[in-house]
């Protein structure tokens, strides 16, 4: 399952970079947390749609992930980190952002409860 976590965390990026609403909320556990560069955010299905739907300008290509690490609790919560590689082909920038993830599973169903990014400083 621990493949499958990652399996899950590739096709949530993949909803983000090619901006599937859909897709992004059903692998979203509801209200879920965000933390990262603006803080600490605990965001309910409508404010998470707005602040989706707020970044439609904003495009990003993923490049990779690295280092990825992931474990199995009890067969119900999964966690990932991972470094992934961004291009913001708005900015024309590249940048890499170390990620975490806190993966439930409810009525067969995996989603995404806790989510963290921090950018990394250029070395």
């Amino acid at each position: 399952m621990e493949t499958d976590i990652f399996e899950l965390e590739k096709k949530y990026w993949q909803g983000m970079e090619n901006h599937k609403y859909e897709t992004v909320k059903n692998l979203t556990s509801f209200p879920c947390i965000i933390a990262g560069k603006n803080g600490v955010h605990e965001v309910d299905e409508t404010n998470f749609k707005k602040m989706f739907e707020s970044g439609d300008g904003d495009k990003i290509k993923v490049l990779g992930f690295s280092d990825v690490k992931s474990q199995l609790f009890m067969g119900t919560t999964g966690i990932i980190a991972y470094i992934i590689e961004l291009q913001d082909t708005k900015q024309n920038k590249t940048m890499k952002c170390a990620c975490t993830s806190t993966w439930i599973q409810e009525n067969n169903n995996w989603t995404c409860a806790l989510h963290t990014e921090a950018e990394l400083s250029e070395l």
